[in-house]
């Protein structure tokens, strides 16, 4: 007799989660090792530019690529393809002899790493449903943020305890440990022995506000492919797509820049950026927690649909990042680190509400493939805006460029409320719905 494992949908949520934060670690290691690797190899800022520009041209390139191949062969065996592949390319990493090799290492990091957000929203359709999906995208990117905290401490250690060469081996195979347990224990709602019946039907009546009834027992190569062009031509795709544009070069920028500015700027050495570096990413586990549950208690305290909800948190959110402006005006460095955090508390608020309105506004199928697609376009502002740092910190400082990244999520809020439409309700998802609120009641 198989034992039925009780809450099945958060085992697997927090399989995926780990993934993450392997995928974090290699994602954030080169930053913190920066100063080391960058005085050791002679390369300039600009070249470090040039460096954190490769993964970020690659990033919103391989972000649809895997989000089509998550729903094209199921997120079991792409996520686990993706993931040993930036195991691998992270050890690479700690081979490198020259700024050209950590370029090519970085540009095909990215490739593989933009699967986290399409496979964690793919999870979170399928198994979850839609007033649980914004939690299940705040725990599944608790594993940023978590990732990026673990990276200071663990990169610092292996390299004085070791090498820089060596920092990088032990996260790839941390990355490659994952894999193995992602392996033998993921299986989807429809093939997992240990999901018990009510959490079936749990999950099957959520799934079936998607336009599916039950829990089909279809492959995901069986299922119609996503159409491109027809998912290009929609208004809620740009509405989610536009505000990431502008929201993500601040996480970008704390994940690659904030070591160095810390270092340059503030004149931290390896130890105190190993201490404070992290700060800023404890409190986007915050942020991660506080967006979608805020979203769901507004539809319940208030009965505000759940769209409207995620849109109402964005907003907050946005506001308070305006604090991030003045970073580069406060004399304190510990003023300075507190703003910082602030900052990665609100945008992982506003992120993981328009990150998560990809399962409440399509399909489940296209659930990848969109938040892929939205990710390119993410992945080009933060693609420009690290390339403006690289090319222009030198001679103008860092002060601009955090006045920008404090104000651009106000846009990012008119274009959601401008631009996103809740889709029409049939009788059987408002069906589905009234069942769900009389189960949470």
């Amino acid at each position: 007799m198989t034992i039925k494992v009780k809450g099945l949908r958060w085992w697997m949520i927090g399989l995926l989660t780990l993934g993450t934060i392997t995928n974090y670690l290699a994602r954030s290691s080169l930053s913190v090792a920066a100063p080391t690797v960058l005085h050791h190899l002679h390369i300039s800022t600009h070249e470090y530019g040039w460096i954190t520009g490769a993964f970020l041209v690659m990033y919103p390139i391989g972000a649809p690529l895997t989000g089509y191949l998550i729903d094209r062969v199921g997120l079991r065996f792409g996520f686990l393809l993706c993931g040993v592949a930036w195991s691998l390319i992270c050890i690479a990493h700690g081979f490198a002899s020259g700024w050209l090799g950590l370029f090519v290492l970085r540009g095909m990091l990215g490739l593989v790493e933009a699967a986290f957000i399409p496979g964690g929203m793919r999870a979170a359709a399928y198994w979850f449903p839609p007033h649980e999906r914004g939690t299940a995208a705040g725990v599944f990117n608790l594993g940023t943020s978590t990732g990026a905290i673990l990276a200071p401490p663990l990169i610092a250690w292996s390299i004085l305890r070791y090498s820089w060469h060596v920092a990088f081996i032990i996260v790839g195979a941390l990355g490659l440990a994952w894999a193995v347990l992602w392996l033998l224990f993921y299986r989807q709602p429809e093939r997992h022995s240990a999901l018990s019946k009510e959490e079936a039907a749990y999950v099957g009546a959520s799934v079936g506000t998607c336009g599916e009834s039950g829990l089909r027992a279809a492959t995901a190569i069986d299922a119609p492919a996503p159409k491109l062009l027809a998912i290009l031509k929609q208004r809620n795709f740009w509405g989610i797509a536009l505000p990431r544009f502008f929201a993500d070069p601040v996480w970008g920028t704390l994940v690659y820049w904030m070591p160095l500015y810390l270092y340059q700027a503030r004149g931290f050495d390896l130890k105190a950026i190993a201490l404070t570096a992290w700060l800023p990413f404890v409190a986007a586990d915050l942020g991660c927690m506080v967006g979608g549950p805020l979203s769901a208690w507004l539809e319940r305290r208030f009965d505000v649909p759940i769209v409207n909800g995620k849109r109402i948190a964005f907003t907050l959110a946005a506001l308070l990042m305006i604090g991030m402006a003045g970073v580069g005006f406060v004399s304190n460095p510990a003023l300075a680190v507190a703003l910082l955090c602030l900052g990665g508390f609100a945008h992982q608020t506003l992120s993981i509400t328009v990150i998560s309105m990809s399962a409440d506004l399509f399909p489940r199928r296209e659930v990848g493939t969109v938040t892929g697609l939205a990710a390119l376009v993410a992945g080009l502002g933060n693609f420009a805006f690290t390339m403006t740092i690289g090319g222009f910190v030198a001679r103008v400082g860092y002060t601009p460029f955090f006045v920008a990244l404090g104000l651009g999520d106000l846009i990012g809020v008119a274009l959601l409320w401008a631009l996103v439409r809740r889709p029409s309700a049939s009788a059987a998802a408002v069906a589905v719905e009234r069942a769900a609120r009389q189960a949470r009641a």
